[in-house]
């Protein structure tokens, strides 16, 4: 099926819709030192499929309707397959609900939604579930760099064959010095990053998408070792979002990536642990269900391209315009923006590109913060920018809301969502 095109036809019902039936997430934690760390991410899977079945009214979704899982996880052992299906089946879905992972680097879980959405446009499914999950607490030991591939590729005559390893901070260093994005404007980004989102935080804005998490909690030292009792703690808000965040104290930091670099700890996303899951339905399946009040949105589209690897982070400013031409649409038809926050210098650039720097003055690109405030869990990162997005559009009043996000390798994607 094509996509609808203009604004009239993007925001039009039609029986054979993919709608958003729930958009939900855990809190998004620090790695090692966040409240999740002790957290395995089929746990935290678990907790957002069981969740995604619940009402507000106590009403329950038959887990039978949900036919296919897609799981979008960049880390862990075997690519999560086997974990996630056990933990599928731990939490009630039964086994004619089939499951696969999806691995596209950081847009993982948004790959994984999308590919949901193909499947109930082409028929094979009426139901399905995009999800993601990450604990880089426990997977994140290579950095995300292969430790054992052919050697060919390392040597190879071809640069982008090269480039693809390259450390993600190398490429963010590379889009400040080609693309004139100073360290003060990333301090400067980074702080109302956190300002927006402690903001949130503190006014609740984060309630509806959140799923709190029970899990056990081992207290350390700075050496690793046990301080006091394992604990059960109750998780119920991102523990990465610095309210104290200020210019003066960014500044301070050191280059995290090469001597005369402008990438810090501070205006970089966080390495961090947490999962998401949206449910998604043909409109017609939702309507012969009576489901039809528990729709939030619809999935309208989305795209990916691809680019240099030494510059991945260019990726939104080219996924996002080739998005909006498929849908007939242009930045005035769109309330929200999501673009996530690899590094301060991309998001800067991009926003720069794509003729948003106004929208972001006016707090309709990621009005609630982002990555480098909220963290950067790779596989479920697309997943949680479409919780908030979704909730973020229904508190707002806008109608039409736009994610991305770079890509490890060299590539970018966007997707679209229409509030209901």
């Amino acid at each position: 099926m094509s996509v609808p095109h203009g604004i009239k036809a993007v925001l039009a019902k039609a029986p054979s819709d993919v709608v958003v039936l729930s958009s939900l997430r855990t809190p998004i934690c620090r790695s090692y030192k966040g409240q999740l760390k002790d957290a395995f991410p089929e746990e935290l899977l678990s907790i957002v499929l069981r969740a995604t079945l619940d009402a507000p009214n106590g009403a329950r979704i038959d887990p039978s309707i949900v036919e296919d899982v897609a799981v979008g996880v960049v880390l862990s052992e075997l690519g999560g397959s086997k974990a996630a299906r056990m933990a599928l089946n731990h939490v009630g879905y039964p086994n004619s609900t089939s499951l696969y992972t999806v691995n596209r680097a950081c847009s993982s879980s948004l790959q994984a939604i999308a590919s949901v959405a193909a499947q109930i446009r082409t028929g094979m499914i009426s139901a399905g579930v995009g999800a993601g999950m990450e604990s880089m607490t426990r997977n994140y030991a290579s950095r995300a760099i292969p430790v054992d591939v052919w050697p060919a590729l390392k040597e190879s005559p071809n640069r982008h064959a090269r480039d693809c390893v390259m450390p993600m901070g190398l490429t963010s260093e590379n889009v400040a010095e080609r693309y004139g994005v100073s360290r003060a404007d990333q301090d400067a980004f980074a702080v109302e990053s956190h300002r927006r989102a402690a903001r949130a935080r503190a006014d609740g804005s984060f309630a509806q998408e959140i799923v709190p998490v029970t899990t056990r909690f081992q207290e350390v030292d700075k050496q690793g070792n046990k301080v006091g009792e394992e604990q059960t703690i109750t998780v119920t808000s991102d523990d990465g979002i610095r309210e104290s965040a200020s210019i003066e104290g960014l500044a301070k930091l050191k280059p995290a990536f090469k001597p005369d670099g402008a990438s810090t700890a501070g205006n970089s996303s966080q390495v961090s642990d947490g999962a998401a899951a949206t449910l998604l339905m043909r409109r017609s399946t939702a309507t012969e269900l009576g489901l039809t009040d528990r729709i939030m949105g619809k999935f309208v589209s989305a795209v990916t391209v691809g680019c240099d690897p030494d510059e991945m982070g260019i990726g939104p400013a080219l996924a996002i315009p080739k998005l909006l031409d498929q849908a007939g649409l242009s930045n005035a038809d769109v309330q929200r923006w999501e673009l996530n926050e690899a590094f301060a210098s991309q998001a800067i650039y991009c926003a720069r590109k794509l003729g948003l720097e106004g929208e972001w003055e006016k707090g309709r690109v990621n009005p609630d913060g982002g990555a480098i405030a909220l963290g950067h869990p790779l596989g479920a990162t697309g997943a949680r920018m479409a919780s908030t997005l979704l909730h973020g559009l229904k508190r707002d009043g806008g109608e039409v809301g736009v994610m991305s996000m770079c890509v490890g390798t060299g590539m970018g994607m966007a997707g679209l969502f229409v509030r209901e």
